[in-house]
């Protein structure tokens, strides 16, 4: 029997991954997220934080040891030389977290729901590539107003993911979360069954 299939859910920043991703664990089945993982690779005591500490300085650590993401997020967000030296630290810490938890998996199909799936290595991790798709107006309202974030640091985040036409390429099924969540719903439960049948024809 081979292994069970690997599903790779993506979408740009604010495209709403997350409500695809859980409509998808109420039906059993299991998620690795790698925002998630980037989160556990840098806890407080890891030596991954402490390198980022000695590199970045005290500023991007909070008071109770924690990393302060947004601090960070604002240096490698405008310098593309520092954002290179974190991905270089935490990728490889997160992409063996992730074989791991993708290889245990015990549903029927597993998914790895990551921002940075095609622009990285993730992407060999997975056998079908789903994109969630919002207009790009529709990922700056939602972000602003879920992080409480600039439109200048939303647009640099966008600036730095794949372009959305590139995304929308790669895809082998697309997601589209723009209208009410009725319609997602729909669209999450096709793609359950539709999963359901790839999986079973593996």
């Amino acid at each position: 029997m081979s292994k069970a299939l690997r599903v790779g859910i993506t979408g740009g920043i604010g495209s709403g991954k997350s409500a695809v991703t859980e409509r998808l664990q109420s039906r059993g089945i299991e998620v690795v997220d790698a925002d998630i993982v980037a989160r556990e690779v840098v806890e407080a005591g890891s030596s991954a934080l402490e390198k980022i500490a000695q590199h970045f300085g005290k500023e991007v650590i909070s008071a109770d040891g924690n990393l302060d993401r947004a601090a960070l997020r604002r240096i490698v967000f405008s310098d593309p030389d520092q954002r290179l030296w974190l991905e270089r630290l935490t990728h490889p810490l997160i992409g063996e977290s992730i074989a791991q938890q993708l290889a245990t998996a015990a549903s029927s199909y597993a998914v790895l729901s990551s921002p940075l799936l095609l622009e990285s290595s993730q992407r060999d991790f997975v056998d079908h590539i789903v994109v969630v798709d919002v207009p790009e107006s529709v990922q700056i309202s939602r972000t602003k107003a879920r992080d409480n974030n600039s439109e200048e640091l939303v647009r640099a985040i966008m600036a730095a993911q794949m372009s959305r036409d590139s995304r929308l390429a790669a895809a082998d099924t697309v997601i589209d979360n723009s209208g009410a969540l009725a319609e997602l719903d729909q669209q999450v439960t096709a793609l359950h069954e539709k999963l359901l049948r790839l999986s079973a024809a593996r």
